[in-house]
């Protein structure tokens, strides 16, 4: 097995492999500024004010000192930043 990966690492693979996961990562990040800066005010504003961050479903909801709340954002895939 040891013998298999040094074959696989001196092919290339290793830095191809990080390369891809480098340019993935930067390719996530413009777009989740893209869909929250640009895509999602206009159609907040369209929408007629509406804040997606605020858009909730609670499915516990908070103790008598304010915490405990169990809630689902369920708009949170398009505010990852």
């Amino acid at each position: 097995m040891i013998s298999e990966f040094k074959e696989f690492a001196s092919k290339g693979n290793v830095v191809a492999l990080a390369i891809g996961v480098v340019i993935g990562g930067a390719f996530g990040a413009i777009t989740a500024s893209l869909v929250n800066d640009i895509i999602m005010p206009p159609i907040g504003m369209i929408l007629s004010g509406i804040n997606f961050s605020d858009i909730v479903t609670t499915l516990k909801a908070a103790g008598p000192d304010g915490k405990g709340a169990v809630v689902i954002l369920l708009c949170s895939w398009l505010l990852r930043a």
